[in-house]
């Protein structure tokens, strides 16, 4: 039985051909490479470098390297977009908690601790984007698969609902206590944009776990 590996997300098939897309990122089958095909390439470069064949233009791309490249690559290798996207899937939940339970008791001061936790997540929110995007492009090649598609749609769902419920606060604090159709609406956008980050999440672990 033969071994693909997918070059996007790196997902293992077993069978005489490859699947017709990537079970895990939707990549089609022209990504999926046989493994006993890697491991050739990846013996025959170790030989390379042992004779001393390649290490010439591996000098001319280190220096041709930017530090802001550098730099980049460093932020793939240190995990820095999973470790910072739990910032906003961690601290919504507790947000919205708030919101409702300033909504259900009428305490302005629960909807104001709410008012904290997303300004934080509106903070955080610049360095998850970008280092999504660049993790995307230095560890998946900017493939443009259905499943990054949509976890770019729900990152950007989470940023654009996290500022309008923060600038909805700052115009009137009291939505969330006050009994008016605005209340509602306020607490439907809330929900949306827990939703959206769940559903970012549940996609990030898909590429992460291979399931």
């Amino acid at each position: 039985m033969k071994k693909w590996k997918c070059t996007v997300c790196g997902y293992i098939h077993e069978g005489d051909e490859p699947p017709e897309k990537c079970p895990v990122c939707g990549a089609d089958r022209s990504k999926f490479v046989e493994i006993d095909l890697i491991e050739e390439s990846e013996q025959k470069a170790d030989y390379q470098e042992q004779e001393g064949i390649d290490l010439e233009s591996k000098e001319q791309a280190a220096v041709s390297l930017t530090k802001y490249d550098r730099l980049f690559d460093q932020m793939v290798k240190h995990h820095v977009h999973p470790v910072s996207v739990h910032i906003p899937n961690g601290v919504l939940p507790v947000s919205v908690t708030f919101i409702v339970l300033a909504a259900i008791f009428n305490c302005s001061g629960l909807s104001q601790a709410a008012f904290y936790n997303l300004a934080f997540v509106v903070l955080t929110m610049p360095l998850v984007l970008f280092s999504g995007y660049n993790e995307w492009q230095k560890k998946y090649g900017g493939e443009l698969t259905n499943l990054f598609i949509m976890k770019m749609i729900f990152a950007a769902v989470v940023a654009i609902t996290a500022i309008i419920l923060v600038v909805w606060l700052i115009i009137n604090p009291n939505v969330a206590t006050e009994p008016s159709y605005q209340k509602g609406f306020f607490l439907f956008i809330n929900f949306v944009m827990l939703t959206a980050a769940g559903a970012a999440g549940f996609l990030g672990g898909k590429l992460v776990f291979k399931d």
